[in-house]
């Protein structure tokens, strides 16, 4: 059965004044349905790099090399307006820091409402746009006051309140979240007059018994779909539930800066999953967070990867946190996968000097208190200035001629434990 994710020697440049720097080398991994891989490495390993160039988000000056395949689909071959459909829809990605990844100035109904109604059949205009076409703020008055505030559009208003932010959804086949019953219009179906529809009731007496979790059978949109903006709000505010918000009503139309680390990071949680994805990046969830709700997001994870049949690559520099949610591990160093198998093999067997440098250096309860921790010599090296062969051969204790000469490839030490280390290759054979 083929994955849902295979990434292929991948490699990922930056054009810089200092020339182009090679951010992420040669790494290859897949990731089948309902699977967590786990993403492990210390700061600027290539880790979050990796992960943005999935979704194609890295800035104009990155330069993607290598092969990326969703569902068989290559996504370095897509247009940019197929790719917008796959983000959210098929791949979502909970982003490190929800304070600057949430917008302050929308409530947070809001902003997961714009994301169902993205992938619903109309795309949101910048916020540029929405300010010029359709706010039309007025200028500043003599005493310095403003004759028209700017107030974000707001998707839990009617549209009689405020100027519609997002065009009239049209019926066509671009895909919406599959957690939304389709309803079509029949009488524009039979080709008969256009459907004549009274006004939608408010989303606080509707409730969101019409908006239950239904995955389309096939996985597609249906062709005439309408979804109206009480409908995404409703989706908003079941989605805040899903993540276990409290008062998820009143929490909606809270702003990020009203809602604690946790909570914000919840609400990433819902906007990820509201348009229910197959695969799930989260980079860095548990970032930030004391222990108790590190432990309340971990568990979060596991409920919804369950509920919704999530596959999940999962980035974090905490090998403890890894360790407990993913199924298999790869470790990164200096832009490089050097290790990659079982979280069995990896953790109780680990291949690679550096994977074994970074358990020694961890303390345990069998730790003798009385030594110094054990500490991996030297620094990483510069992106600027990598070696031609392992990154990690300065530094190595069994490093031998070959390891400086050419990047080592990838060699199974054991079914499904690969390493990339010529001392460990020689020692297999």
């Amino acid at each position: 059965m083929a994955p849902l994710l295979d990434v292929c020697n991948l490699r990922i440049e930056f054009a810089t004044a200092q020339g182009t720097v090679t951010a992420v080398r040669d790494v290859s991994f897949h990731i089948d349905a309902g699977e967590v891989l786990g993403l492990v490495g210390e700061s600027g390993s290539g880790k979050s790099v990796s992960a943005l160039a999935l979704l194609r988000l890295l800035p104009p000056q990155a330069r993607i090399r290598g092969s990326i395949q969703f569902r068989g689909e290559e996504l370095l071959a897509l247009s940019e307006p197929a790719m917008r459909h796959i983000r959210g829809a098929g791949i979502s990605m909970i982003f490190q820091e929800p304070m600057t990844a949430l917008n302050p100035v929308m409530r947070v109904g809001d902003q997961i409402a714009e994301a169902v109604l993205a992938h619903s059949g109309a795309e949101a205009p910048s916020h540029r746009e929405a300010d010029a076409a359709q706010l039309k703020l007025r200028p500043f008055k003599a005493d310095g006051g403003v004759s028209a505030l700017h107030k974000p559009p707001s998707f839990e208003q009617d549209a009689t309140d405020v100027a519609q932010p997002i065009g009239l959804l049209e019926q066509g086949e671009k895909q919406i979240p599959r957690g939304l019953k389709p309803a079509r219009d029949d009488k524009n179906e039979e080709g008969g007059a256009a459907h004549a529809g009274a006004k939608a009731p408010d989303e606080r007496e509707a409730g969101t018994a019409d908006l239950k979790v239904r995955p389309f059978e096939d996985g597609k949109s249906s062709p005439a779909i309408k979804i109206t903006k009480q409908d995404a709000w409703r989706l908003a505010v079941e989605s805040l539930r899903t993540v276990s918000i409290a008062d998820a009503d009143r929490r909606a139309r809270d702003y990020p800066h009203q809602l604690s680390g946790g909570q914000r990071q919840r609400v990433m949680i819902a906007m990820a999953v509201v348009n229910r994805p197959s695969l799930l990046i989260a980079d860095e969830p548990t970032t930030a967070l004391d222990v108790t709700i590190q432990a309340q997001v971990l568990d979060l994870l596991a409920e919804l990867r369950e509920k919704f049949s999530l596959a999940m690559l999962f980035i974090s520099h905490d090998l403890a946190v890894v360790s407990l949610v993913s199924r298999r591990i790869g470790v990164m160093y200096a832009g490089n996968l050097v290790e990659m198998g079982s979280a069995s093999d990896v953790f109780h067997h680990p291949a690679h000097p550096y994977t074994r440098g970074l358990l020694n250096s961890v303390p345990t309860l069998r730790t003798d208190r009385g030594r110094p921790l054990q500490t991996i010599e030297g620094t990483v090296p510069s992106i600027v200035a990598l070696p031609p062969g392992c990154a990690f051969e300065p530094r190595c204790a069994s490093r031998i001629a070959s390891c400086a000469a050419a990047l080592p490839p990838l060699i199974e030490v054991a079914p499904g434990h690969l390493a990339r280390c010529p001392v460990v290759a020689t020692e297999v054979h």
